[in-house]
């Protein structure tokens, strides 16, 4: 008596003879092969147990490559380098490096839940004479993922999820960082576009002149931001976060946006909102921008005349502008052609209105070097979440920034270094000090660097004083001219007045007679 291996031994191979004589069958006649090949696959799906779905390379749009097959092929490369016997290496646009992925005709298997998978890469041969924009004319390339049907419901309800999400994520990781710019060209008339570059700075948050406290402070808010798409979707809001950097120039805000990016291995957007005609354009390059980004603003309080017109007018009056009605009329049209007229309310929209919501997992940068000088509405907290003070170099910032340019932890000369920094609070950017520690020779020992800072520092409080001195001077040379226009202003109207006087005393004087 036959075993059950036997059987379906046996059943096995009769499956396979009757598919061969049908495959010969159908080429010797295919018009009747077209109309049996349904009752064919009846009979082979009730014997053969396993399921097969295929994912071409080119779906839909003819000349974009599928976004699931691109995700696949990012999935699957983590283990075709080590489980397929043959490989083949493509270049991926966008991508840092290459994309190892199984080779046609190759094989392998995958495990998720206690399942077990099968991926095979497959090739279609077509030839064909007419032109076409594929690759290669005469092939079709897909993926082929066979499973049992047992396990139908979680294939397709979590492990094709599943493999697209990680693939996604192998793709991010992957992928050439890049920092944007919106520049108007000429060949987009009045519109900006992104234009980009590869971002290659080498900033991060072990190299950044700062408190270790604090820098351990904002990498925990960066983190946990990532890693909180849920949660904002809980709370209701658009998953984004904002950071105002300020301080004065030369402390490292361009710097620290270098190593957020870094940190979090995000794209960079440079938005200048001097290029910018109106709201409009604002709107059009936030929906531009993609997910894992950071927008950011420099000096925001240059950028646009958004506060302050009202005192710039106040200002203009007081200086008493003889410029005729002509000529003021010529100024400000021609004003009007250069200034972008992008508005408060327009900014506010993009921080936090219904278009910020577009896209996620993005953070937006304001930095700026006079926080005084902004509208309190454009960074209260909601759209300015976390404010972060850029400040001048303390003794532990010098520490990083002397490790950074001379590879020196202790040192004889640090104790007189913390003493004008700390003691007598000698006022120098993180810029400034890195610049006097950084050899100006080959060969230039640590100590002289540590020596030409001392001498810098001791310099830097002798300007200090200079400068309050011509500060306090300026300030009362200052009161002095605003009270001598008062005075002169007092009586040029005091003269008008009373040269009204005596013209209605004329005039009385004629109507008596």
């Amino acid at each position: 008596m036959a075993t059950m291996g036997q059987l379906w031994a046996n059943t096995g191979s009769a499956l396979a003879t009757l598919m061969f004589v049908y495959t010969i069958f159908k080429q010797w006649f295919p018009h009747v092969g077209d109309h049996m090949e349904p009752f064919f696959q009846r009979i082979f799906s009730r014997f053969y147990p396993y399921i097969q779905i295929t994912f071409h390379e080119y779906s839909g749009e003819r000349f974009k490559r599928s976004e699931a097959y691109l995700g696949i092929q990012s999935y699957l490369s983590k283990d075709s380098s080590s489980r397929a016997k043959k490989l083949k290496a493509n270049t991926t646009k966008g991508s840092k490096s290459l994309v190892l992925s199984m080779d046609d005709r190759e094989e392998i298997t995958d495990e998720f839940e206690n399942v077990t998978v099968w991926w095979q890469s497959k090739k279609e041969g077509n030839v064909r004479q007419s032109f076409s924009f594929y690759p290669a004319a005469d092939e079709k390339r897909y993926y082929m993922l066979r499973f049992h049907r047992r396990d139908r419901d979680v294939i397709i309800e979590r492990y094709l999820e599943h493999v697209m999400k990680e693939g996604k994520a192998i793709e991010l990781k992957n992928r050439e960082r890049k920092l944007y710019s919106n520049t108007p060209g000429q060949n987009h008339g009045n519109q900006t576009k992104w234009s980009h570059v590869t971002f290659e700075h080498p900033a991060t948050f072990d190299t950044l002149a700062m408190e270790e406290k604090k820098k351990e402070e904002i990498k925990s808010d960066l983190v946990k931001f990532s890693k909180s798409k849920d949660y904002y979707k809980k709370i209701g809001k658009a998953w984004k976060r904002g950071y105002l950097l300020f301080g004065p120039p030369g402390t490292g805000k361009s710097t620290m946006i270098a190593a957020m990016a870094n940190f979090l291995e995000y794209d960079v957007y440079d938005l200048e909102l001097t290029t910018v005609m109106d709201n409009t354009q604002l709107r059009r390059l936030l929906i531009e921008t993609s997910t894992k980004s950071i927008i950011v603003i420099e000096d925001i309080d240059c950028s646009l005349n958004l506060t302050g017109q009202r005192k710039k007018k106040e200002e203009e009056d007081e200086d008493g502008d003889d410029k005729n009605e002509i000529e003021k009329k010529m100024m400000k049209n021609e004003s009007d052609k250069k200034e972008s007229k992008v508005t408060l309310s327009g900014l506010l929209n993009f921080i936090d209105g219904l278009w910020s919501a577009c896209g996620g997992e993005r953070i937006i940068v304001f930095t700026t070097n006079f926080v005084d000088k902004l509208d309190p509405a454009l960074i209260r907290k909601g759209r300015m979440d976390k404010h972060i003070e850029m400040s001048y170099c303390g003794f532990e910032a010098f520490r990083v920034l002397a490790k950074n340019y001379l590879d020196v932890v202790e040192s004889e000369l640090f104790d007189e270094i913390k003493r004008l920094l700390e003691v007598e609070n000698i006022k120098m950017t993180p810029a400034d000090v890195g610049e006097n520690l950084l050899p100006k020779s080959e060969g230039e020992e640590a100590e002289t660097c540590l020596k030409r800072l001392i001498e810098a520092l001791k310099e830097e409080k002798e300007e200090a004083k200079r400068r309050v001195e011509e500060e306090m001077k300026q300030k009362k040379e200052e009161e002095e001219e605003k009270k001598r226009r008062k005075e002169k202003r007092a009586e040029k109207e005091a003269k008008e007045e009373e040269e009204k006087k005596k013209k209605k005393i004329e005039e009385n004087g004629e109507a008596e007679h």
